[in-house]
């Protein structure tokens, strides 16, 4: 795969994860995180896949989510780093919450399949 189409692949995958409906579905998102998924959220709060799956099944109401300046690097083969920027939108339309988010997808050697193995949020500087 060449690099634009595989930016263009984990891109796709890390907006899925974006969705409500996504967000929902523990099969989706068991499909979509690694085993050994981490995530370092925006408070600076450590979580295990387990702890995300069931915190984003039981979540009640969530804006929707924006994302922007997606940039891709691969580390090797089968790992590639993923950033960018997401934000929410207040009812003027400004940008709120704004996060710098870094991912790291793994494909897996046995079925060719991406998964994210680490994600974290960090406030972005005008975020507040």
């Amino acid at each position: 795969m060449n690099r634009q189409k595989l930016a263009d692949k984990i891109i796709e995958l890390e907006k899925k994860l974006h969705l409500r409906e996504v967000q929902r579905n523990a099969k989706l998102l068991n499909g979509l995180l690694h085993p050994e998924f981490i995530e370092i959220g925006r408070s600076g709060i450590r979580y295990d896949r387990h702890t995300v799956i069931k915190s984003l099944e039981q979540q009640t109401e969530q804006p929707e989510i924006y994302s922007t300046d997606f940039k891709l690097s691969l580390i090797e083969e089968n790992v590639a780093l993923l950033t960018y920027k997401s934000f929410y939108l207040d009812e003027a339309g400004s940008k709120i919450r704004q996060t710098l988010r870094t991912s790291i997808w793994q494909q897996s050697s046995e079925d060719e399949k991406w998964q994210m193995r680490f994600h974290q949020g960090t406030p972005a500087a005008s975020s507040e």
